[in-house]
C-alpha cells in the first residue's frame, strides 16, 4: 500500500549555471557549476514526497541507457519504490539541458525520448488501486498518454476511491484544452501553474480560472503564482484564497519549484491539514526548492517544513 503513485514524466536534467547569454558560434564559454540530476514532473514529485516521509511509488518509463540507470538507482537511493518503471531498450531516456541565469530563472532544452513512448499499457493498474492518491504529472510531455490515456487512468483511480491529482507542463503543439477536457471531471485536485492555466482557460485572473475549471467538473483547483505563491479554490471545503510565498533572501534555481509545491500539497492533505494549511505548507516546500540548484536538492524533511513555517509566518 502506497500514499502515492506518481505517474508520468521522468528525465535526467544536465544542469547549466550561469547562462547569461549563448557564446558565439564555435566558441566557448566557461560555467561556475555543471551538474547531473534527475528530473521531470513525476520523478521530482516522487522525491519530494519520500523526503516528506511519504510512501511514494513512481510509474514511469525510461531508458536501457547510462542516464536511465541513473534515475532508476537515484529513486531507489531516495526511497521511491521503481517497481512501475518501464525499461524500453529501443528508446533513450528523456532528458534536458537546463540553462539558469543569474537570477534563477531557467531555460530548458528538452528531449522527449521515453516519455514520448509512455502508454497507458505500460502502467499497472494494481499499482494506482493499491495508493490512496494518484498523481498524474507531466500532461502535454507524453503525447501517447495524454488524452485519452489520462482520461482512463483518471476514470479509473476515481472508481477505485483513489483521490486523483493532475499537474501539467507547457504544450508546445498548442492542443491544451482539447487535450484534457475528457480527464477533468475526474480530478479531486487540479494544480496548474498560471501560464499554463491561462492558456488552458482563456482567462487571465486566477479567481475566473478556477471558476472555469470547476464549471467543466474538477472538484478543487490550485493555480501556482510562482513568487506570488497561489490561489486555491476548494468545493470540498467551501474555500477560496490567495496564500502568499514567504519571502526569501536569495533565490537560487526555480528549477522543480511546481513539482515541490505540488508535492508540499498533497503531503499536506496526507497529514490532514486544512487545505490553507496545505497552500502554506507547499509554499514553504517550493521554498526550500528554489534555495538550492537542482530539481530536488533543496527539499527538506517534513519536521524542517514545519519548523520553517513557524518562523516565517
Amino acid at each position: 500500500m502506497f500514499d502515492v503513485a506518481c505517474v508520468g514524466i521522468a528525465c535526467a536534467d544536465v544542469l547549466v549555471k550561469p547562462i547569461s547569454r549563448f557564446p558565439e558560434r564555435g566558441k566557448l564559454s566557461l560555467v561556475e557549476e555543471l551538474t547531473l540530476q534527475a528530473g521531470g514532473c513525476a520523478l521530482n514529485a516522487a522525491i519530494d514526497l519520500a523526503r516528506l516521509g511519504v510512501a511514494t511509488t513512481i510509474v514511469s518509463k525510461v531508458g536501457d541507457d547510462g542516464f536511465g540507470r541513473y534515475l532508476l538507482e537515484t529513486l531507489q537511493k531516495e526511497g521511491v519504490d521503481t517497481r512501475g518503471v518501464v525499461v524500453d531498450p529501443s528508446t533513450p531516456t528523456s532528458a534536458s539541458v537546463v540553462l539558469i541565469d543569474e537570477v534563477g530563472e531557467r531555460s530548458i532544452v528538452h528531449l522527449l525520448g521515453t516519455n514520448a513512448r509512455f502508454t497507458a499499457g505500460d502502467i499497472d493498474p494494481d499499482v494506482v488501486r493499491s495508493s490512496r492518491i494518484l498523481f498524474i504529472a507531466g500532461t502535454f510531455l507524453m503525447p501517447l498518454f495524454d488524452g485519452e490515456g489520462t482520461m482512463w487512468l483518471s476514470r479509473a483511480a476515481r472508481e477505485a476511491n483513489v483521490m486523483v491529482c493532475m499537474d501539467t507542463a507547457w504544450d508546445s503543439s498548442g492542443q491544451w484544452l482539447r487535450k484534457i477536457e475528457g480527464a477533468l471531471p475526474y480530478l479531486h485536485w487540479f494544480m496548474p501553474s498560471y501560464e499554463e492555466a491561462k492558456a488552458l482557460s482563456g482567462h487571465s485572473h486566477p479567481e475566473a480560472i478556477a471558476r472555469f475549471f470547476i464549471s467543466r467538473g474538477v472538484e478543487n483547483v490550485v493555480i501556482k503564482l510562482g513568487e506570488k505563491g497561489c490561489y486555491v479554490a476548494s468545493t470540498a471545503e467551501n474555500a477560496a484564497f490567495y496564500a502568499p510565498s514567504y519571502r526569501l533572501e536569495r533565490v537560487v534555481d526555480t528549477s522543480g519549484a511546481g513539482d515541490a509545491f505540488c508535492a508540499g500539497f498533497i503531503a499536506g492533505l496526507l497529514s490532514g491539514f486544512d487545505v490553507y494549511r496545505c497552500a502554506r505548507f507547499a509554499n514553504a516546500v517550493a521554498a526550500h526548492c528554489i534555495m538550492e540548484i537542482g530539481t530536488t536538492r533543496g527539499v527538506k524533511e517534513r519536521e524542517t517544513i514545519l519548523r520553517f513555517m513557524n518562523e516565517n509566518r
